[in-house]
């Protein structure tokens, strides 16, 4: 892996072949998004990662922490490594962000991977108060704050220490906490796009990956359906009922974007 800075922005790359460019979700970093897997890059891509704005390694943002400005990181990172058209991947507020992206600047995204998208044009209110408490607790009580303002998580009793323990991880993993109690409150705030119709504009291979919601209750699988429903021609993945979510699988979802690559190609 060799590691850059892009205007603030932290990341690294490592392969060679097609660009595959990895967005992670609120409070992660860029390890979180194939956690750690190395099949893409052996699989002949080109992988770039990066921490978004005041996330991880990267430096706070003077003009917040909103879709607009997470999409011109995305296509500073995409000019300064030399990418014209790549292969996104996002989770969560990463899949908001290159479905902003790419309807923004079509010419220069190849294909789309949408993990566990939570954002809906038509419920701009949800969660906002919880969001609110999550970004308090941070501010004021650093990791332990955050975790007491998440409370026990709503996951099957087998997977919550296992909830509770990548929370604490990537939580540590910021050098900026007040940043991200910012991001906090302000990126769920933020539209990554206007309606739903709007999706219909996304004419390239796309796959969504939703999660089942007794495991990921924070991400609705109907809202990924949603999602692949609007885009045409989307293909809609997900792990089988009572297994541990796809997106959380770093091997899988790795051959998942290889897959939507492959698409691409054709």
């Amino acid at each position: 892996m060799s590691e850059f800075h892009v205007g603030g922005v932290a990341g690294e790359e490592a392969g060679d072949g097609v660009p595959v460019v990895l967005l992670h979700g609120l409070t992660a970093t860029r390890r979180y998004v194939v956690m750690g897997s190395r099949n893409l890059e052996r699989g002949g891509h080109r992988v770039v990662m990066y921490d978004a704005r005041g996330h991880g390694r990267s430096e706070p943002a003077a003009d917040g922490y909103g879709y607009d400005r997470l999409a011109e990181d995305l296509l500073a990172v995409l000019d300064r490594r030399g990418a014209d058209r790549a292969v996104l991947a996002g989770a969560s507020m990463g899949a908001h962000t290159i479905a902003r992206f790419a309807l923004s600047h079509p010419s220069r995204a190849a294909a789309l991977v949408l993990i566990t998208p939570a954002f809906d044009p038509e419920d701009l209110e949800r969660g906002l108060d919880r969001w609110d408490a999550l970004s308090r607790g941070l501010r004021e009580g650093g990791v332990d704050g955050f975790l007491e303002a998440y409370g026990e998580p709503r996951v099957p009793e087998s997977l919550r220490e296992t909830v509770k323990t990548v929370l604490r991880q990537r939580l540590s993993a910021h050098e900026h906490p007040d940043a991200v109690a910012d991001a906090l409150r302000e990126v769920p705030r933020s539209r990554a796009f206007g309606s739903w119709d709007d999706l219909a504009r996304l004419e390239l291979p796309v796959t969504v990956v939703a999660s089942r919601d007794e495991a990921d209750p924070e991400h609705p699988y109907a809202t990924g359906e949603r999602y692949a429903n609007a885009i045409p021609g989307a293909r809609l993945e997900s792990e089988d009922p009572g297994r541990s979510p796809l997106a959380w699988q770093g091997g899988q979802l790795s051959r998942v974007i290889a897959e939507t690559a492959a698409r691409a190609r054709a």
